[in-house]
């Protein structure tokens, strides 16, 4: 409450004392300019009330159009993130144990390692931002959907040569899509920590990348 409406309330109280001293008559009048003062002090509060209310929703908006930058949000970039390593932590158990070549099959087992890792680190980092990520988004879903996809057709596909080719032309394909994302997500975060793991995260992605890329070139060769 304003200073206005602090001093109608003061006003209040000074007549609620006069009403005890007062005859009926002067009490009957005191009463009407009680309740008028009330109103009054009801009208102000309200007034109070509604431009702080606007004020409020018009900070929010403002944090809001902030917070949403190049279609990012803090929280869509550690959702997105989040989908990524659980979709390669569970290809890469499934290349584990269905890979025949030993270059791939060690590929897995660093991709369950090092995606679980990673995990965790942006786990820990949403906790000290207090941040929930987005599982919502729309790019967090193409995730989910591909590793859905990925997992029957790899789990369907016999395992040789023709399903270690495959599972490697994935690994190209999603750490590709992921390294630019990421790239682009890292760009638009007003957070200094939040762009550092990014760019953590995509020194990792382009790591793995390169080795698939080389894997293919040298181990897969028909």
């Amino acid at each position: 409450m304003n200073s206005g409406a602090n001093a109608l309330v003061s006003g209040t109280a000074a007549v609620v004392l006069i009403l005890c001293a007062c005859s009926p008559r002067d009490r009957s009048a005191a009463d009407t300019t009680a309740s008028k003062v009330g109103a009054a002090v009801d009208t102000a509060a309200g007034r109070v009330g509604a431009a702080a209310d606007t004020a409020t929703r018009r900070t929010d908006s403002a944090a809001a159009s902030v917070a949403k930058r190049g279609g990012w949000t803090d929280a869509s970039v550690l959702g997105f993130i989040g989908a990524n390593n659980a979709r390669e932590v569970r290809l890469g158990q499934l290349g584990e144990k269905k890979a025949t070549n030993p270059a791939v099959k060690k590929f897995a087992q660093q991709l369950v390692t090092e995606h679980r890792a990673l995990a965790l680190e942006m786990r820990s980092l949403a906790q000290k931002l207090s941040v929930t990520p987005d599982t919502a988004d729309g790019d967090v879903h193409k995730v989910m959907d591909s590793a859905r996809d990925q997992i029957k057709d790899l789990t369907d596909k016999s395992a040789g040569a023709d399903w270690d080719k495959k599972y490697i032309d994935n690994q190209i394909d999603d750490h590709k899509d992921m390294l630019d994302k990421l790239q682009d997500a890292a760009k638009n975060t007003n957070s200094a920590e939040l762009r550092a793991a990014i760019e953590k995260a995509s020194g990792k992605v382009q790591e793995h990348l390169t080795k698939a890329q080389n894997i293919k070139e040298n181990e897969l060769k028909s």
